[in-house]
């Protein structure tokens, strides 16, 4: 195993997180966008909660982590740089907007291909090829001068652009700020999640919601622990869909000048682990477009999800959930964002319209 290149070792652990990933993912029905029209729809929230539940053990996990010394946060990239709030807010309402379009977000779409949907293969292809056109392709100019204009500097005022490192500003102990800010955040969604006793009566919900903030610790640990080499340095990261897929669809291009990351590996994983997890449930099966009108949707929204992903340097996983357990302030503004865009699109399928929908939106929460 020593003898493997450290890319390989890398990748053999985002692998096999992701397969652990797709397959939970897949049986727990665990969803963003799910979980927004179960509230919406139904009044439903055992799936927000499950989501809010990962956030929570993501986030503690993440942070003990990092005041254990296993890793080290401000070299990812949610705490390095300019707080980018109008990438977070335009990216985070077309990404949220989009996922309803497209019925899910990155992760719900990597799922739903492996399971044998074919809507969802379109689907990927889309957000790749959206995702390198706005990294580093035609849309990619005016993110970059989007990004020159309004980024907020924190550079000399605070070490990054994390909340503790910003409370530090006032004079709160580096350490007394962090926990603070977990206690908040990581005991409150506790509170929030574990009160409801019909969330705690589902276990598919508490399952789903523990194993997958469990997994973007370890995807930290992968890259930060596994892949901490002074020779060939792992760039430290954990989940996130939406510029992975536009890399995974370079690599399987490229393959033979091509070196594997996390997030390809990952990726690969999620795919597989939801088509063995479908296989063993008997739910394989192959769908397609029911027309025109239902592929038109799909593209757009896929396209949405492509822009609106790398505008806001992660999808409902990359800034909800790997980018708040880094407690970073453009993370929690892009998760926001992606939810407000996300009612705000299911409204829309609802009321027909986006003026109509923004309306209802504010008028009924």
């Amino acid at each position: 195993m020593s003898e493997l290149p450290i890319s390989t070792i890398v990748g053999l652990g985002a692998f096999i997180t992701g397969l652990i990933f797709g397959a939970v993912a897949n049986r727990t029905h665990f969803c963003t966008m799910g979980a927004l029209s179960d509230i919406v729809f139904m009044g439903d929230w055992k799936r927000f909660r499950s989501w809010m539940l990962a956030l929570a053990v993501g986030l503690i996990g993440t942070q003990a982590m990092q005041s254990a010394g296993m890793i080290d946060l401000s070299k990812s990239i949610y705490l390095q740089g300019a707080i980018g709030w109008a990438g977070a807010v335009i990216g985070g309402l077309l990404f949220g907007f989009g996922m309803t379009m497209a019925g899910g977000c990155g992760n719900k779409t990597l799922v739903r291909l492996g399971a044998g949907n074919l809507k969802s293969l379109v689907t990927f292809m889309v957000i790749a090829l959206f995702a390198y056109m706005t990294l580093k392709g035609f849309i990619g100019l005016a993110r970059v001068q989007m990004d020159a204009t309004t980024a907020i500097a924190v550079a000399g005022k605070a070490a990054n652009q994390g909340i503790p490192a910003l409370l530090a500003m006032i004079g709160i102990p580096a350490s007394v700020a962090q926990w603070g800010t977990v206690a908040v955040i990581g005991g409150g969604l506790l509170v929030f999640c574990l009160k409801d006793g019909e969330f705690r009566s589902s276990p598919a919900d508490l399952f789903g919601g523990l194993v997958i903030g469990l997994l973007i610790v370890a995807g930290w640990w992968v890259t930060g622990v596994l892949g901490n080499d002074e020779f060939e340095p792992t760039a430290i990261a954990s989940f996130t869909f939406v510029a992975p897929i536009g890399d995974t669809m370079q690599y399987l291009m490229t393959f033979t000048g091509s070196t594997i990351n996390f997030g390809i590996a990952a990726v690969g994983g999620v795919i597989v682990g939801s088509f063995l997890a479908a296989i063993a449930s008997k739910t394989f099966a192959f769908e397609a477009f029911a027309g025109t009108e239902d592929m038109g949707r799909h593209l757009i929204g896929a396209a949405m999800m492509g822009v609106g992903g790398v505008l806001s340097m992660g999808c409902t996983i990359g800034q909800g959930l790997t980018g708040m357990s880094t407690l970073s302030i453009t993370s929690l503004i892009a998760l926001g964002s992606v939810i407000f865009g996300g009612v705000w699109g299911l409204k829309y399928m609802e009321e027909g319209e986006i003026g109509a929908a923004l309306k209802a939106v504010f008028a009924r929460g």
